[in-house]
């Protein structure tokens, strides 16, 4: 169903308005800020002070029988609870049933500023792919209705080798200390060993430091790769002469092969980056649901972008009909997000089996508020305010939902590391906001910045025409 009437197409190009620089580089400073006094105040309130190891040794000590520590040898367990018992005793009787182990050791200060890089760069490195992989799917689906819009997601991809960079600084400094298993890798313990650790030992030859170094590198080196092509033929698309559909046939076979690639590959950095935080679990849907987290994020942030550049007099083809649409693919994937995630904790809630329990353990028992704050505002609060037609034209509501998506998956990023990496008793604090801004900030000013080196319509794309007409027909 189209308009009804004629849409002229031009080519429009972008330029950075003053009080957005201003906005993006305030929102970084500020974030430098915030980060600064988090560090200063490092020193004062380590993450893992004294008090709060004897409080999560006291919470935790008690892994009452052998079985209970999904591979964890008889000897490690009784060493573990004779170092313990005397002061701390047993604590069996939780909701969960009895409390898996969890080794409490005092962490040095900087190990929270390398969990907040960790944090921030899969964050964002995973909403740069998604947005990179929303591009493929376009061409794959064939899909018309969003070329009008595709300069932004092509824009978003370029950030891509920023926040790997750091996130795999963060890991060449710290990994001993963000995950358990890289420190266990350096005992060089075998079987017989006090402290072998028969689940850890499985593992090695995926987790291992080669592993964790070489093949996200290799990986990300592909996948942006094949972005960078897929924008060039983009580019080279508007230089074309019109109806020439030759650069359009090769984006569609560069984006199947980075879709198959991507959607096999994409959980083994989940699986290393985030999963291995809590190396004895694990879940077959973990990396599904991490990508679904920030594909919902990276679909809200394009309509941020959207609707910014309508605001600034940008964007003309685009209509309430485009936005309504990524209002409804924002809608649809909450729901898919709240579903994968009900899923992975009903079928470890109802097995109750040992080893998988104690990642749920730690994070409903000892951060109830931060479990049941992910539910409302990355499911409930979007779900509702989203359910009315009206609801996604409505931009200033939009705007509002997409904004509190972003921070909200933030979070459960953040939840998925940090009681993982600390144990119980962490909160977000200046730090985590201080990260989070600087980041944001250079994100949206790289992305703006992105935005000028290409028209922002794609003029010679065979379906500009099908996009501006538009309508979804309800």
């Amino acid at each position: 169903m189209g308009h009804g009437h004629h849409i002229e197409i031009k080519q429009e190009n972008f330029v950075v308005p003053a009080k957005a620089k201003r906005f993006a580089i305030l929102m970084m400073v500020i974030g430098l800020v915030l980060t600064g006094i988090g560090l200063a105040t490092l020193g004062g309130s380590n993450a893992h002070s004294h008090d709060a190891v004897a409080h999560e040794t006291e919470a935790h000590a008690a892994e009452s029988h052998q079985e209970n520590h999904g591979g964890e040898t008889a000897a490690a367990h009784e060493s573990h609870e004779e170092a313990h018992a005397e002061a701390h005793g047993n604590v069996e009787n939780e909701k969960f049933g009895p409390r898996a182990a969890f080794h409490a050791e005092e962490k040095p200060a900087m190990t929270r500023f390398w969990a907040n890089l960790l944090v921030a760069g899969f964050y964002f490195l995973m909403i740069s792919l998604c947005a990179l992989f929303w591009v493929a799917v376009q061409y794959v689906a064939n899909a018309g209705w969003s070329t009008a819009i595709k300069r932004v997601p092509e824009a978003m991809l370029t950030f891509i080798p920023v926040p790997f960079v750091v996130l795999m600084l963060a890991v060449l400094v710290a990994k001993t200390d963000l995950y358990h298993w890289a420190h266990y890798e350096h005992l060089h313990l075998g079987p017989g060993d006090a402290g072998y650790d028969k689940v850890l030992d499985g593992k090695s030859g995926f987790l291992n430091s080669t592993m964790l170094l070489a093949f996200p590198t290799i990986l990300v080196a592909i996948w942006y790769m094949l972005g960078r092509k897929l924008r060039s033929l983009s580019a080279q698309e508007d230089q074309a002469t019109k109806g020439d559909v030759s650069f359009f046939k090769k984006s569609i076979r560069y984006s199947a092969g980075f879709a198959v690639l991507f959607g096999f590959t994409i959980s083994i950095i989940v699986w290393l980056f985030i999963m291995s935080v809590d190396a004895h679990w694990y879940s077959t849907i973990f990396g599904v649901y991490n990508f679904i987290s920030t594909w919902v994020t990276a679909i809200s942030i394009i309509a941020l972008f959207v609707v910014y550049l309508k605001k600034e007099g940008y964007l003309a083809i685009v209509s309430d009909e485009h936005i309504h649409d990524l209002g409804k693919f924002m809608f649809a994937f909450t729901i898919f997000w709240a579903y994968v995630w009900l899923s992975q904790y009903l079928l470890i809630w109802y097995a109750h089996i040992p080893e998988e329990m104690y990642y749920y353990q730690i994070r409903f028992e000892d951060y109830k508020a931060n479990f049941l704050g992910n539910l409302i505002l990355n499911f409930c609060v979007p779900f509702l305010f989203l359910l009315m037609r009206s609801a996604k034209r409505f931009r200033p509501l939009l705007v509002t939902i997409a904004v509190t998506m972003c921070l909200a998956h933030y979070h459960d990023i953040w939840f998925n590391v940090f009681p993982g990496v600390f144990g119980p008793g962490m909160q977000i604090g200046v730090m985590e906001v201080g990260v989070y801004m600087t980041f944001a900030g250079l994100f949206i000013y790289w992305v703006l910045t992105a935005l000028t080196k290409r028209g922002l319509i794609a003029v010679n794309h065979p379906y500009i025409e099908e996009s501006a007409h538009h309508d979804v027909g309800v």
